[in-house]
């Protein structure tokens, strides 16, 4: 089976894994799925990652350790993608947006690398809009 957009798939993973309050959750790895984690990290959404290969086979996994509130609660609330395979979303960089009045990052491709938002601003570059985290 493949998977027509896998950061959406590993966007859900990370939000699956939060609802049932796992310790971690296992993704499939690629370039653009590390960005994003170490994003993640570096804006204390998780608490830390690593690369790991998957037992018996040849393919890497990221695994992802999540972050939870004194009360169990995760601290990772919400996750949503903007650009799609189907529609993607491109944005200059007056346009980028403040997520949850600055409480949240929108994580951005430019051709500086992925980035937050608040990043890609001060960079002076725009790009594809990937996804919404707060």
């Amino acid at each position: 089976m493949t998977i027509s957009d896998p950061i959406a798939d590993m966007l859900t993973r990370i939000r699956n894994a939060g609802m049932v309050s796992h310790d971690f959750v296992l993704v499939p790895s690629s370039k653009m799925k590390l960005a994003i984690t170490k994003i993640l990290k570096q804006e204390s959404f998780i608490s830390s990652y690593e690369v790991v290969k998957a037992r018996g086979k040849s393919v890497r996994q990221i695994k992802i350790y999540l972050k939870y509130s004194d009360q169990n609660e995760p601290i990772l609330s919400r996750l949503e993608r903007v650009s799609k395979p189907g529609l993607r979303v491109y944005v200059q960089q007056k346009e980028i947006p403040r997520v949850y009045s600055g409480l949240g990052v929108a994580i951005v491709s430019t051709p500086k690398g992925v980035m937050t938002g608040r990043q890609a601003w001060r960079e002076g570059v725009g790009g594809e809009l990937l996804c919404y985290v707060w």
